[in-house]
């Protein structure tokens, strides 16, 4: 038994998210007024390990979303600095249509989703989080995964470690 806001019992029972609280402030987010590098900028000079990050292509990088949606939520980065579809070239945007099909792909073999959401948020109204440099979100979907936490309690459970599902699906890549 809890004790609500205004000390009487209640009959919820919580579970905590507060790494959601430092993204929503902005953490590694280049918003601003804040004076963050890009992190897509900043994830290539990183070891894979430590950016999380499943394979480099030519033009393209895959890593993993540091703010899951669901467990596998991949991202498809372009190298390069861009905000928007319309500035990358042929090569760059083949690239990410390519790695964005070999993701699903691997995480088929990874972890058998029912479905997949992709897309890319341009610009910061649509609802892009790093608004400046382009990239496309794979998320892994599962029947029941919209479950009671995300709609009442504004929160994930993620039944793994981000380390560890990178290594999986950088192992089946």
């Amino acid at each position: 038994m809890h004790i609500d806001g205004a000390g009487m019992p209640d009959g919820w029972q919580r579970l905590w998210a507060p790494h959601r609280l430092e993204y929503l402030r902005g953490e590694n987010r280049p918003l601003e007024g804040n004076e963050v590098e890009c992190p897509f900028c900043r994830i290539p000079t990183l070891s894979d390990e430590e950016g999380l990050i499943v394979y480099r292509g030519k033009s393209a990088f895959v890593v993993m979303n540091l703010y899951p949606y669901n467990p596998g939520h991949l991202l498809v980065c372009a190298f390069r600095h861009v905000a928007d579809l319309t500035e990358l070239s042929d090569e760059e945007r083949n690239e990410i249509s390519a790695l964005s099909a070999h993701a699903m792909k691997t995480i088929r073999k990874v972890s058998a989703p029912a479905g997949f959401n992709l897309g890319m948020n341009q610009g910061a109204i649509s609802g892009a989080g790093v608004a400046e440099h382009i990239h496309q979100h794979i998320v892994p979907r599962w029947s029941g995964d919209a479950n009671f936490m995300p709609i009442i309690g504004k929160t994930k459970v993620l039944p793994q470690l981000l380390t560890l599902t990178r290594e999986e699906i950088a192992a089946a890549w």
